[in-house]
């Protein structure tokens, strides 16, 4: 499983990120977190607004800070 947080390295874009590290731990689930900064990537998925969560190239929220625990029902929600 791929988790891209998408966003220029705001404080609610760093909080994402160490939000899904938290979920991906409480699941125990395979999984890759990587930060995406690259503004093209970004638009690339037609994010307008971040912080964004993708997880394995779909776009789950936009714009949002999402708990762990709301990222792990994301993570339920792909079948793991």
């Amino acid at each position: 499983m791929k988790i891209e947080i998408l966003g220029m390295g705001c404080a609610k874009c760093k909080q994402l990120v160490a939000n899904a590290e938290k979920a991906v731990k409480k699941t125990g689930v395979q999984a890759e977190v990587v930060k995406v900064e690259d503004m093209d990537q970004i638009v690339g998925y037609g994010i307008m607004t971040t912080p964004a969560l993708v997880i394995d190239g779909t776009v789950l929220s936009a714009g949002k800070l999402l708990s762990a625990d709301e990222i792990v029902k994301f993570i339920g929600k792909k079948g793991l």
